[in-house]
């Protein structure tokens, strides 16, 4: 039986973004107001990275201790890997395994639409695993 839930109905739909030129205690400021573990990083309002708990740890804090003067811009991963809404969420994982991350960048007709984590993608794959349990 092939798992058909799409990436589109299990991504996060409210896009929280900093510009490549924001200090990233902007950045850490607000995951912390938002309880999220990521930022997107926009240029000109284009998406053009991401900026991770973890790049912050990886390549801020070790290096600069967190200094005023460090830009989201110079520390956010890129480039942005991306996958379509209508994807299947088997097909996230995969992509999230094979380039050792924990979101995807969700597009529609080129649009950004959402992200998609790790998390949103176990919660599916278990809540589609629960309904075909339940038939």
């Amino acid at each position: 039986m092939k798992i058909t839930t799409k990436v589109g109905e299990i991504m996060t739909k409210n896009i929280v973004s900093v510009k490549t030129t924001d200090p990233v205690v902007k950045a850490i400021d607000i995951m912390v107001k938002k309880n999220i573990g990521s930022v997107i990083v926009t240029e000109e309002g284009k998406p053009v990275g991401i900026l991770t708990e973890r790049d912050i740890l990886k390549r801020c804090c070790p290096e600069k201790l967190c200094t005023r003067e460090v830009r989201s811009g110079e520390i956010m991963t890129k480039p942005l890997i991306t996958i379509e809404a209508d994807a299947t969420i088997g097909e996230a994982a995969w992509i999230m395994m094979k380039n050792d991350i924990r979101r995807l960048l969700v597009t529609e007709k080129g649009k950004v639409v959402g992200v998609a984590t790790q998390k949103d993608v176990m919660k599916g794959t278990l809540d589609t695993f629960i309904a075909l349990s339940s038939i």
